[in-house]
Order: structure tokens, then sequence, then C-alpha cells
């Protein structure tokens, strides 16, 4: 079955990591937590979930996995000043990859500067972010467009796991 990383960052949205990540378990896929500390404990941001990052960006090969996984909350604000981490999005996505950010998680593919010319979606406040980076945004549950999946909001976790699942 497929390898998929999953960028998590302190303050992470608890059921947006949670959902994908026991969705892509229960259908035998392996999960690997990056983070900015091997061993270290991050919080999600509601207080119900907490896990061990497995790994730094900076030692695992984006050729190591099949599919990225971004969620959102605080997390990823956190995540893009990580230059490893940062590093690790570009490549990973430059690879074809699926790339499948929810809520704030597109604010990492901003930073990585892979947003331009691609139609997305994600939590409105990043709407503006987005554009800014040369997006176009639109208020979707879930936007698909070349490598990149992306959905607004928790309620839109459905759809997001089915378009992640059905890449894999």
């Amino acid at each position: 079955m497929a390898k998929v990383a999953m960028a998590v960052g302190e303050g992470f949205e608890d059921v947006e990591l949670e959902t994908p990540r026991s969705r892509l378990v229960e259908a035998g896929h392996d999960v690997t937590l990056l983070g900015v500390e091997r061993g270290a404990t991050v919080h999600g941001k509601r207080g119900r979930a907490a896990v061990t990052i497995d790994h730094r960006a900076d030692e695992v090969s984006a050729a190591d996995f099949d599919a990225l996984v971004i969620p959102g909350g605080y997390g990823p604000d956190h995540l893009r000043l990580d230059t490893a981490l940062v590093a690790f999005v570009r490549e990973f996505h430059a690879s074809g990859r699926p790339v499948a950010a929810i809520c704030h998680g597109p604010q990492l593919l901003i930073e990585a500067g892979v947003v331009e010319g691609r139609t997305m979606t994600s939590w409105p406040s990043v709407r503006t972010d987005l554009v800014n980076a040369g997006a176009r945004w639109v208020d979707e549950p879930v936007v698909e467009d070349g490598n990149l999946i992306t959905s607004r909001k928790p309620d839109d976790l459905e759809a997001f796991c089915t378009a992640l699942l059905r890449r894999l």
C-alpha cells in the first residue's frame, strides 16, 4: 500500500489530522508524521488530540512517500518557518504525486511557492493569501487541480478523504 507523509505542527485542527489519518490507515496505508522535531509531542488546537512526530523533514526524502497531507488549524502557520519542511513540500509537489491540504493547510503550500496558476480552496481567511500568491480561489468542498487536492473545513472531510483515497 501507499506511504503517506502528514505535515503536522503545534495547534493542528484535531479532526483534520485524525480523520484522514484513520481513513488512510483503515485503507491499509502507512502514515508518517513529519514536523519540526522528531519525538516531540504536538497538540491539536481543540485539545482532543496529541501526536508524536516521527521525523523531521530533513531526515526523510520526498521520494519515500506516495502522498502528502497537510491538516489545517494553526499548525501550517508554524510549519512555514521550518525551512527543511518547506523544502520538502516544494520537492514533493514537484514530483507530481498527490498533495492534499485542508483549511489553513494551503499556507504551507504558499510558503513553498507552489500555488501560482492553480485553482484551490481553503478556509475563507486564507483566500486573500492564496489569491496574492497567484492562485484562483473557489468556494467548493473539494478542489482537485493537477496533483493538488484542497478543501475548506472539517465539514468537507468526507469529500477530502474520498479524493485523496481515490488518488492512492
